[in-house]
């Protein structure tokens, strides 16, 4: 009966610091745009903001707009901009960045620090930005006059920076052209203040990080917040060599302990929304209207029973509506308008043309791969977030957000719990044929693990299953963590029985008929629980008594008593998992977009959680937002529970 009311209801229903003085400057003959920064102390790339017209080779009487140097900068009181609050500003037609930043009293970097996107996308008339407001702290002022500082050996530019309290850039502001590296006995403008023994930098305010595998510069200012320049001016042999695997780099100490902190915490958006403007949500998804008979509510319900799109579809958007509702008594309205995609390429491209898609804050959905893609495409140009609910897809889009885990994340998660575990234990791996690659991943993070895989008989053909004098053979007394790797229901039911069989205190008989009595506490665990371990032949009594544990992306807790509430009252059921997420990840979107202005902004280290879901999206070298959270659960007492997030 709910899937019929949401679908009848889908039939009628079908997001204070001074700007920069500026003065104009009139080129003359034998000016360039090199000697015009170096006379005024900034930097080119300075003049190119202002002056995006402008050519290395300025042209004579030309009119170039100069901002104002860092030098003259220390005249006045430097102020530590402490970020307050935002104020979400909706482009007009001809606004530019500078006209933005001067009618809100701040520089143009402020603007593009806190709008991501428009470091690569230039501003759109109707597009929602993010203003800073800062506080002002005073601090006391410089003199206005420089002096020069003579490079001492192997001196990069960070320790110069920190030495006079000035940021690279600042230094950089103070000595255009200075080039990437420095020299010993290189002179450099630079604040006129006394160097004192607390601006030195000692050998003790640094420390050391071991570079891993896959990790370049971009990952490492991820992880680190020191750029490719910086980690060079401390490391002057990356120039030469490059990143290498287990190369050890020289970095503040600070760097280090900010990862030894695991900067990801969980927090809840709710409590200081800044933007309640409306948001404009479009949700795409396949209820498959078209192929439903309206004619017969007996046929129509048969269909919804059958069809997985559409019950996927119903259940989804259910959780979506008492999402809305929620949020609204937040004091967030919201725009929703639905569409049926039908599942077809050709449907999404006909709603993709004739809709305007640019006034949306975010889209929800498609839930087909090709469908996802061909949404995310049309509307890259428009910067217009795409949230993925299932799928996830192969080809990377700027805006994509896919909010399922990359299987690789949730191994890499499961091995590093399971490598948390100080008790003494042996290692087991069994997997089959299809499962080699993670088998030998897990051989790799376990150099100890034994390895164990399905039959294979006289015509190479793999058999999936093992005997118990083969496992009997490894499987040593006492604690011992078994990963099962599999996606084939009977080699999982095969190995899990035998498992439990021996689990506790089992008799082994020698040839001799001598009996030995040995103990063993045996844990399953797995990097890919699939539907295999949830098959009829699979018992839920192996899986408990072996205290089986794997990752997962949802946890659906005990239900809360006013999402019941709302949800039973709505539409008079408990809702599903499908009707959980729909709920999770749009009240998650609209608090995101009430929060930050837009999704892009949301910061990486912010991790948020719900009923099930968790969300915690980082941005991609290659493109796109990737959803990096999730659970490890365990069978309990033939119960689910948590044991990490």
């Amino acid at each position: 009966m709910k899937k019929l009311l949401i679908f009848l209801g889908i039939l009628v229903f079908s997001l204070t610091v001074h700007a920069q003085n500026l003065r104009k400057h009139i080129v003359k003959a034998g000016e360039s745009i090199e000697s015009i920064a170096k006379r005024y102390k900034i930097s080119t790339a300075d003049i190119y903001v202002l002056n995006p017209d402008a050519s290395s080779i300025a042209v004579v009487n030309s009119v170039l707009i100069i901002p104002e140097s860092f030098s003259d900068r220390l005249s006045a009181p430097l102020a530590d901009k402490v970020l307050e609050s935002y104020k979400v500003h909706k482009v007009r037609r001809k606004e530019t960045l500078f006209s933005i930043a001067q009618k809100y009293d701040i520089s143009v970097e402020d603007l593009k620090a806190h709008n991501e996107f428009l470091q690569f996308k230039k501003l759109r008339s109707g597009k929602k930005i993010y203003i800073p407001i800062f506080k002002e702290n005073k601090a006391p002022a410089y003199n206005s006059s420089l002096q020069l500082y003579t490079v001492l050996a192997k001196e990069g530019k960070w320790r110069i920076a920190y030495k006079f309290g000035i940021s690279v850039p600042q230094l950089e502001a103070l000595n255009p052209g200075m080039g990437s590296y420095l020299n010993e006995g290189q002179q450099l403008n630079v604040p006129n203040i006394v160097v004192s023994d607390k601006n030195e930098i000692k050998e003790d305010q640094f420390g050391y990080y071991i570079v891993k595998a896959r990790e370049g510069f971009y990952r490492l200012k991820k992880k680190l917040g020191l750029s490719k320049e910086v980690l060079e001016s401390l490391n002057p042999e990356l120039a030469i060599q490059g990143l290498k695997l287990g190369m050890v780099l020289r970095v503040p100490k600070l760097s280090v302990k900010n990862i030894e902190k695991a900067l990801v915490f969980t927090t809840s958006l709710s409590d200081s929304l800044v933007d309640l403007s409306p948001k404009n949500i479009a949700l795409l998804l396949p209820f498959k209207t078209k192929s439903i008979d309206s004619d017969s509510l007996n046929l129509a319900r048969e269909q919804l029973k059958r069809d997985g799109y559409i019950n996927i579809a119903t259940d989804f958007y259910s959780g979506v509506l008492v999402a809305i509702d929620s949020a609204k008594q937040l004091g967030i309205s919201i725009n929703l308008d639905v569409f049926d995609t039908n599942a077809k390429a050709l449907d999404i491209k006909i709603i993709l043309n004739q809709s305007n898609f640019s006034k949306y804050d975010a889209i929800l959905g498609p839930i087909t791969s090709q469908n996802l893609e061909l949404t995310a495409q049309h509307v890259l140009l428009d910067s217009i977030p795409v949230v993925s609910p299932f799928v996830k897809s192969k080809k990377n889009y700027l805006n994509l957000f896919q909010t399922i885990p990359e299987a690789d994340w949730l191994r890499t998660k499961m091995v590093s719990y399971v490598k948390t575990d100080t008790i003494p234990h042996h290692t087991l791996i069994i997997h089959d044929s299809k499962s080699k690659t993670t088998a030998n991943y897990l051989k790799t993070a376990f150099p100890t693990a034994s390895l164990m895989t399905s039959k294979i008989d006289n015509e190479g053909v793999e058999q999936f299953y093992l005997l118990l004098e083969d496992i009997q053979e490894v499987l040593l007394s006492g604690r011992t963590i078994v990963f099962l790797e599999s996606n084939n229901e009977g080699f999982v039911s095969n190995v899990t029985s035998m498992l439990n069989a021996m689990n506790g205190i089992t008799i082994l008989v020698d040839e001799d008929d001598n009996e030995t009595e040995v103990e063993r506490n045996i844990l399953l665990m797995t990097t890919t629980k699939n539907k295999a371990f949830e098959g009829l032949n699979v018992s839920n009594y192996d899986l408990s008594n072996l205290h089986f544990q794997y990752p997962s992306i949802n946890y659906n807790m005990q239900l809360s008593e006013g999402f019941q509430q709302k949800y039973l009252i709505k539409f008079g059921t408990f809702p599903n998992k499908y009707a959980i997420r729909g709920f999770d990840l749009t009240i998650d979107v609209l608090l995101r977009l009430s929060k930050f202005g837009t999704l892009f902004e949301s910061p990486s280290n912010i991790q948020t959680s719900y009923i099930g879901n968790k969300f915690n999206y980082t941005q991609q070298p290659n493109g796109g937002y990737k959803n990096e959270a999730g659970f490890i659960l365990k069978y309990q007492d033939l119960e689910i529970i948590k044991v990490q997030d």
